[in-house]
C-alpha cells in the first residue's frame, strides 16, 4: 500500500499513526497543539520517536462534543497540514468526515482521509477520495448501539462502506478499515470487537486500531485519561496479535517498542 510517497508493507509490518489534535476540546489533548508552532514541535517529536503517519484532526469527536462549521474546521487543520507537508517528509492524514474539509486537507498536503463515518455521512466524500486518488481509512460507526447480532452486524456495516468506496471508483489498495472502538458501541461491545479483530481482518483489507486512551480503557482500569498508557499498550499488543496493520495512538515511543517486542516474539 502506498500512502503519499511512502510504501507500507501492510501484510508483514505494523505502523503507527500519530494523533495530532488541533482542537481546543479533544478528550485527551484538547488545546495542547492548536497553535502551529506547538503542533510542528509535536510532529518533530513524533517523527524522532518513530511515527509513520501524522493524523491531523480539527474537530473533537468525543462523546458530547460540540460540532463546528466546515470553515472553522478548515481554518484549524489546513494551515497545520500545509506546514507539516512543507517541513517534514511524512504522510499526513486529515481526520474528517466532511468532504469540504477533506478537500482542503488534501490541497494542503494530506494523502489520506480518515473518515469516522465510513463514507456514510457526506455523500461527496467517496467521489472526492476517488478523484484525488488518495488513501482512505473507513471507520465503523453507528448513531446507536442497537445491534441484532453484534459482530456480523459490524461486518455488514463495513461491507457497506467498502461497497460505497468501490462504486465511487476507490481502488482496493487505497482502503484501510477501522473497527471503530468507542463509536456506536457499549463498553462490552468495545471489548468484544478488540478481542475479535481477527474476524474483521478476514475481510481482506488492512485494519487500523484506534483505542488510545479511550473510555474502554478508563472504565476497565478506573483511571483518568492521562493515566491510560498501560491500557493503551495492551490494546496495541492485541492489535498486533489479531492482524492489524496500523495503530492510531498518542504515545509514539512506547507503542513503537511494544510493537517491536510483540512482532519479534511472533516471528520466532
Amino acid at each position: 500500500m502506498k500512502i503519499g510517497n511512502k510504501n507500507f508493507d501492510v501484510e508483514n509490518n505494523v505502523y503507527i499513526m500519530g494523533i495530532l489534535n488541533v482542537t481546543p476540546d479533544s478528550f485527551s489533548d484538547g488545546g495542547e497543539f492548536n497553535h502551529i508552532d506547538k503542533a510542528l514541535k509535536r510532529v518533530e517529536e513524533m517523527i524522532l520517536e518513530g511515527v509513520d503517519i501524522i493524523d491531523v484532526g480539527g474537530e473533537s469527536t468525543r462523546p458530547g462534543h460540540i460540532p463546528i462549521s466546515e470553515q472553522e474546521e478548515i481554518h484549524r487543520v489546513a494551515p497545520v497540514i500545509e506546514k507539516i507537508h512543507k517541513h517534514f517528509d511524512i504522510p499526513i492524514s486529515v481526520d474528517s468526515y466532511k468532504a469540504k474539509v477533506a478537500k482542503a486537507g488534501i490541497l494542503a498536503g494530506a494523502s489520506l482521509v480518515n473518515d469516522i463515518w465510513g463514507l456514510k455521512y457526506d455523500k461527496e466524500m467517496a467521489r472526492l477520495i476517488a478523484e484525488e486518488e488518495v488513501t482512505c481509512c473507513l471507520m465503523h460507526n453507528r448513531d446507536n448501539t442497537n445491534y441484532h447480532n453484534f459482530m456480523p452486524d459490524v461486518l455488514m456495516d463495513l461491507e457497506q462502506s467498502i461497497e460505497s468506496a468501490k462504486r465511487a471508483g476507490i481502488k482496493q489498495d487505497k482502503i484501510i478499515l477501522d473497527p471503530g472502538v468507542g463509536f456506536g458501541k457499549t463498553y462490552e461491545q468495545n471489548l468484544e470487537i478488540i478481542n475479535h479483530l481477527d474476524e474483521l481482518c478476514g475481510l481482506g483489507y488492512p485494519f487500523l486500531l484506534a483505542a488510545s486512551r479511550k473510555s474502554v480503557i478508563g472504565l476497565t482500569l478506573e483511571l483518568p485519561v492521562d493515566e491510560r498508557l498501560e491500557g493503551t499498550l495492551v490494546t496495541t499488543v492485541m492489535g498486533v496479535l489479531k492482524g492489524c496493520a496500523f495503530v492510531r495512538v498518542h504515545d509514539i515511543k512506547e507503542n513503537k517498542r511494544v510493537i517491536k517486542m510483540t512482532k519479534t516474539i511472533m516471528e520466532r
